[in-house]
């Protein structure tokens, strides 16, 4: 198993912290309110292609190659929530809280 140094590590964190950092308090606020928003489309989409998946896992005049291919896409869906997700964390950390984000646009 090969595991990263505690310097890699810190380089890292630094690299991080620097990334969103030096942003002004109100552009960064937008920016978490922008990926907020943005994270929730994603799992929206996200879920919508899983219970696609799910029910076409129990159709069986569906092919493998049908099933497959929504397999693989809701994979995909998921890394890129994940990458996602991991810089909306970033930014919060950056922002040093969560700024209040309507849950839809009529709020």
């Amino acid at each position: 198993m090969n595991k990263a140094s505690s310097s890699d590590a810190n380089g890292r964190e630094k690299e991080r912290e620097s990334r969103f950092s030096s942003m002004q308090q109100s552009k960064l606020e937008a920016l978490a309110v922008s990926a907020i928003l943005e994270h929730r489309l994603l799992i929206a989409a996200d879920e919508a292609v899983y219970e696609e998946w799910a029910r076409a896992t129990a159709d069986p005049s569906l092919s493998a190659a049908v099933l497959k291919s929504l397999q693989e896409e809701y994979v995909a869906r998921q890394k890129k929530s994940e990458v996602q997700q991991e810089e909306l964390s970033e930014i919060i950390d950056a922002l040093g809280y969560i700024p209040e984000v309507p849950l839809d646009k009529h709020e």
